[in-house]
């Protein structure tokens, strides 16, 4: 297992080290210059120029980029050009939020979605088989903002059973996870079921039940561990786009995310900002990648052999 680590983290050098790479080039591909951004058309030349060589803006491309992979070693991700806070500072306040929605809205999905495929295997055609066909096509083909301006309308305008956006107790996280989460609730389901059926026609589990078991102790020690690999592989996936990308749902409810963090970077041309949480986000899907191999290697472990 200690080998297998090793290789998926030298395998995720390479990929950090790209996203490394395309981070820093971000603040020398965008159009406008950075200085006038922060300073405006008004300012005289020497403010000008004493900000340029602050940010280090006029020494080589070579050396500002060993400055830059320097600080983002110890940590140092810059500051922002507007706030002039530094920016962990800043994924560190905002993080815990996207997390928190990104768990909940993993947890509903993880629950229903599994729960109703196994539930729609064991009844093949059944009312809760089409009940989770139907659910799968419409979770599949309703965009995310779609859902959560649905919502909105129905439980918040409407019927004044839960706040519309912000955030606070769980009240507020209801509305965003469930809009986050529709799409993992369809997908999971129709996985679940494809491989709960494969599992239930196994050999080894008509061996189980010619012994005796229970059904239940057939269906969830016997099937449901050998169906788990595709199971944890949408929920990694998933999870590491919820902590990554839930830029749409932390907009449309006003979740103080770090989704809502890069909108807000973008639209006031804070290109910092925008390069630290980038390769913060990136990390996080390494790792959450990294995570689920070593989930399938708990549930498989012939993986790692491979």
């Amino acid at each position: 297992m200690a080998a297998f680590i090793f290789r998926r983290l030298l395998l995720a050098i390479p990929t950090l080290f790209g996203v490394l790479v395309v981070a820093f080039l971000l603040l020398y591909v965008a159009p406008g210059d950075p200085v006038m951004s922060m300073v405006g058309e008004r300012a005289d030349e020497e403010t000008i120029a004493r900000l340029r060589k602050e940010l280090r803006l006029d020494d080589p491309l070579h050396v500002r980029f060993g400055h830059y992979v320097g600080n983002v070693v110890t940590g140092d991700f810059g500051e922002s050009y507007i706030t002039r806070r530094p920016i962990i500072q800043d994924i560190k306040e905002r993080f815990p939020k996207t997390l928190q929605l990104a768990g909940a809205a993993m947890l509903l999905a993880a629950t229903l979605g599994v729960s109703l495929g196994i539930l729609s295997a064991q009844r093949p055609g059944g009312i809760v088989d089409r009940f989770g066909l139907g659910l799968a096509y419409l979770g599949i083909s309703f965009p995310v903002y779609w859902v959560g301006l649905l919502l909105i309308l129905l439980f918040a305008v409407t019927l004044h059973w839960l706040p519309p956006s912000g955030s606070g107790g769980l009240r507020y996280l209801i509305l965003p996870a469930i809009a986050l989460g529709m799409r993992s609730i369809a997908f999971l389901a129709r996985m679940t079921r494809s491989a709960m059926l494969d599992a239930l026609g196994s050999d080894f589990v008509r061996t189980a039940r010619a012994k005796g078991l229970p059904e239940r102790q057939v269906v969830v020690r016997h099937a449901l561990r050998n169906a788990a690999i595709p199971i944890i592989t949408v929920l990694g996936l998933d999870f590491g786009a919820y902590l990554t990308g839930s830029i749409l749902t932390e907009t449309i409810f006003s979740w103080p995310g770090i989704g809502r963090y890069v909108v807000n970077a973008i639209s006031r041309r804070d290109l910092p900002a925008i390069q630290g949480a980038v390769l913060f986000l990136s990390t996080v899907f390494v790792l959450v990648n990294l995570l689920t191999d070593l989930a399938y290697a708990k549930a498989d472990p012939r993986v790692s052999y491979k």
